[in-house]
C-alpha cells in the first residue's frame, strides 16, 4: 500500500511538469475532432434512431411513467440524449486510452527515465504490442460492458461494475506500456501476477476519477446548448486523468521492476566453474577482471 501512495505522490508532482501538460494536446485534438465531428454531422440521425428504439421499449415507458408521476414531464426530451451519451461514453474513453497509449505514453516513459537512470532496458515490448494490447483489451472491455449492461440499472451494481471494468482496462493497458521499454516479457508477466491487486486498485481509482467528467458530460445533455463546450472540457479532463494514470503506473511499475531485479540478484549466487574452485583468491580476482 505504501508503494501505491508513494507512486501516487510522485505522479502528482510529475503531472505538474509543463512537458506533461503539453502531452494532453495531441490526444485531445484527435478525440475532439473524431467525436465532435461525429456528433456534429450525425447528431440528428443518431437521435432519430435512438428515439425510434426507445419509443417501443418497456423500460422507456417505465421511465416516462416515473417522470409523469413526479411531475417532470419536461424531462422526457432528455431521455434519448442521455441514452445516446450513456452508450457513447465507453467508446469515447476507450478511444482516448488508445490515443494516449500511442502518442503520450512513450513521452511519459522518457520523462520517467530520469527517476530510474540505472534501470536496464530489456525492451520486452513494442509499439505494435502496445497497440495490440490496447485494442484487444478494449474489445474485451466493450464485450463485458454489453454483457453486464442490464446490471447497471440495479443497485448497487451500477456503482460497482463500471469502476471495476475501467480499472481492469486501465491496469492492463497502462501496465504493459509502463514496462514495455524496460522489462522482459517474463518480468512483465511476473510483476502483473505479483502486483495484480495493487494494479487493479490503481485502475479502479483512475476509473473513479474518470467518473467526474462523465457526470459533467451527462449533465450537459440536460442543458443541451452547453453540450459542445462541456464535451471539449470533459475530453481534456479525460486526457489529463489518463496522463496522470500513465505517470502513476509508470512510477509504480518501474519501482517494482527495480525491486524484482534486486531481489533476484540477491538470491542468485555468482557462477563458479569447476576450474575456479581450487584457485587462489588472487587468481580468482584476475580471472573475474579479465
Amino acid at each position: 500500500m505504501n508503494d501505491i501512495f508513494r507512486a501516487f505522490g510522485r505522479a502528482l508532482v510529475s503531472q505538474m511538469h509543463p512537458r506533461m501538460l503539453m502531452l494532453t494536446v495531441i490526444p485531445f485534438v484527435l478525440a475532439t475532432a473524431l467525436w465532435g465531428g461525429l456528433i456534429w454531422w450525425g447528431w440528428e440521425p443518431i437521435m432519430g434512431t435512438a428515439r425510434t428504439l426507445l419509443e417501443g421499449s418497456v423500460f422507456t415507458s417505465w421511465i416516462y411513467s416515473m417522470l409523469d408521476w413526479l411531475g417532470l414531464q419536461s424531462l422526457r426530451t432528455v431521455v434519448a440524449p442521455l441514452f445516446v451519451l450513456t452508450l457513447a461514453i465507453p467508446l469515447v474513453i476507450a478511444s482516448m486510452l488508445v490515443f494516449i497509449s500511442l502518442f503520450s505514453v512513450p513521452a511519459v516513459l522518457k520523462h520517467l527515465e530520469r527517476s530510474y537512470p540505472d534501470l536496464h532496458k530489456a525492451r520486452g515490448g513494442s509499439i505494435a504490442g502496445s497497440v495490440f494490447q490496447a485494442l484487444g483489451n478494449t474489445v474485451v472491455f466493450l464485450l463485458l460492458i454489453v454483457i453486464t449492461l442490464p446490471l447497471w440499472l440495479i443497485p448497487p451494481f451500477f456503482a460497482l461494475i463500471p469502476p471495476v471494468l475501467w480499472g481492469w482496462l486501465t491496469y492492463r493497458v497502462m501496465t504493459y506500456d509502463a514496462l514495455a521499454e524496460h522489462a522482459t516479457a517474463e518480468e512483465r508477466k511476473t510483476l502483473m501476477k505479483r502486483h495484480r491487486v495493487p494494479l487493479l486498485t490503481m485502475g479502479v481509482v483512475v476509473g473513479l476519477l474518470g467518473s467526474a467528467p462523465t457526470l459533467l458530460w451527462v449533465w450537459s445533455a440536460v442543458i443541451i446548448f452547453l453540450f459542445p463546450v462541456v464535451l471539449a472540457g470533459t475530453l481534456w479532463l479525460y486526457v489529463l486523468i489518463f496522463i496522470f494514470s500513465a505517470l502513476w503506473f509508470g512510477h509504480f511499475c518501474l519501482r517494482a521492476l527495480t525491486d524484482l531485479r534486486a531481489e533476484r540478484a540477491a538470491i542468485t549466487p555468482p557462477p563458479v566453474g569447476p576450474d575456479v574452485i581450487d584457485l587462489a583468491p588472487s587468481d580468482v580476482r584476475r580471472i573475474e577482471q579479465s
